[in-house]
């Protein structure tokens, strides 16, 4: 009786729903991220791929279909995360995302210290784990979200380029020039030249609507 009573507990366990959020390992290319959406579809699990790759499920999640999830994973060689693994992936995104997103302006250290300070584990493999995920190292991580940031600013904001290289912490603008280009293939003149398009376009349609409202207004 009691070995029967352990057993439905042990399955009422499995059971029980989880709410996680998980990263997958190796799955670093959009073919990786069909794959993926392919098994959860055709487990039923209701969820969404984060744009940083971050499975986050709209509904609970059963240990029953965490562990199928691994193992129909594991024959494409991807690897399901485990929750203390996802937990620091994510924190390593979160901290970066909120300093070059939504500071006023930069720390001027290395990031590599601002995560320290903010992520506590004894595991030295994190930041390996963290490339096995995005197919990119932490500091490239980085590198992309500064010129993500500097491209909001030149869109959205009315701010000199030399302000935009010392707000992200950059020597001088040459130096965001420089990464700017290497990392979009463009140069910040092309972002200027979009604003202008995007800008005479907004105009050309708050003045036809304008036309439009005067225009049914005196017909009324």
């Amino acid at each position: 009786m009691y070995k029967s009573n352990s057993k439905s507990s042990n399955n009422k366990r499995n059971l029980d729903a989880v709410r996680k959020k998980f990263y997958v390992k190796y799955m670093v290319c959009l073919r990786d991220q069909l794959i993926l959406k392919s098994i959860l579809n055709e487990q039923g699990v209701k969820c969404n791929i984060s744009p940083h790759g971050a499975i986050e499920c709209f509904d609970d999640i059963t240990e029953v279909q965490i562990n199928e999830l691994k193992k129909r994973l594991r024959k494409s060689g991807l690897i399901l995360l485990n929750e203390k693994e996802s937990m620091l992936i994510d924190r390593i995104i979160n901290t970066i995302v909120e300093f070059v997103h939504y500071s006023d302006s930069l720390p001027k250290l290395d990031f590599m210290d601002i995560i320290s300070e903010h992520i506590v584990s004894d595991n030295e493999s994190v930041l390996q784990i963290f490339s096995d995920v995005k197919g990119m190292s932490v500091l490239q991580f980085i590198v992309t979200q500064k010129i993500e940031r500097a491209k909001e600013l030149m869109l959205y904001e009315d701010m000199a380029y030399d302000d935009i290289a010392e707000l992200l912490n950059y020597k001088n603008r040459d130096y965001l020039t420089a990464q700017f280009k290497k990392t979009t293939g463009l140069t910040p003149a092309y972002f200027k030249r979009l604003k202008e398009e995007r800008m005479k376009i907004a105009e050309t349609y708050i003045r036809e609507h304008r036309h439009d409202a005067t225009g049914a207004s005196s017909r009324n």
